[in-house]
């Protein structure tokens, strides 16, 4: 009785303890097939270190923002486009309410294209003249905000708000397809930082051949007489539709560009 007794204890104990194992094989299975890589188990796991769908969507662009140009070089550029016997008219200062709508009626009298270097304070100012000078088939050319023309010996932080915060008051005038091709510096003060800023926004900085000198009020024939004498330093010209009483500028043009005309020159535009 005594040994039944005992082997009755032991068959209950070994009982008890296959119970046990029994209890401990579906964790045991659990954690064999859980993946260590879940995300809910590693907080540097994919879902954490990629951006859902939703979240990427949200940081990128918007799929209406037009494209940022490429690069161009930041070397000052005078040559024109058009190949052959070509002028670049440039037109500085404006946009302005009186002169600027003179110069565009010349321009079109004669089927001339200009490039406009256009202060970008005056385009935040006067943004329908801007719309009108894109809507003739003209370029646009970033001038600064502000035409400093001791920008060359300010930091270099002003000199990118200068050219940057132009160019965006330049673009909401003109609307979202609209180019800033260049960027002049007032007075010709380029820095190489300055060029580097403008190139890598995909403006070519831009320099100037014959200066009329307009800008003084010298006189009209002067102006015409400028053109005349100094146009075979090359082909970039520059005038002025700001800044001033430009009555001078519009009434030389009306015989500078028939002239020009005559001479065989195409109107162009300079090379980016």
């Amino acid at each position: 009785m005594a040994r039944l007794t005992a082997r009755t204890r032991r068959l209950a104990m070994a009982a008890v303890s296959v119970l046990a194992l029994a209890a401990t094989i579906p964790g045991c299975v659990a954690m064999a097939t859980e993946d260590p890589r879940s995300p809910e188990h590693r907080q540097d796991g994919k879902r954490n270190a990629m951006q859902s769908p939703s979240s990427a969507q949200s940081r990128s662009p918007s799929a209406t923002a037009p494209a940022a140009p490429g690069r161009v070089s930041d070397s000052i550029t005078h040559e024109s486009e058009t190949p052959g016997k070509a002028v670049n008219l440039t037109i500085d200062d404006g946009p302005e309410p009186i002169w600027t709508l003179k110069v565009l009626e010349v321009l079109k009298k004669y089927d001339a294209k200009a490039t406009f270097c256009i202060i970008g304070s005056r385009a935040k100012e006067y943004p329908e003249l801007v719309k009108k000078v894109v809507a003739a088939g003209h370029r646009l050319c970033d001038h600064s905000v502000d035409h400093n023309t001791a920008m060359d010996k300010r930091s270099e932080p002003y000199q990118q708000q200068q050219i940057l915060d132009a160019r965006k008051m330049i673009l909401d005038a003109a609307g979202r397809d609209a180019r800033v091709f260049y960027y002049r510096a007032p007075g010709g003060a380029f820095t190489p930082y300055s060029r580097e800023v403008a190139a890598s926004h995909g403006m070519r900085p831009l320099g100037w051949n014959v200066d009329t000198h307009d800008w003084t009020n010298p006189g009209v024939q002067r102006i015409v007489d400028a053109v005349h004498r100094d146009l075979h330093e090359g082909p970039t010209i520059l005038f002025h539709d700001g800044g001033g009483n430009r009555s001078q500028t519009a009434a030389a043009l009306d015989q500078i560009l028939p002239w020009l005309r005559s001479q065989g020159y195409a109107f162009g535009y300079p090379k980016v």
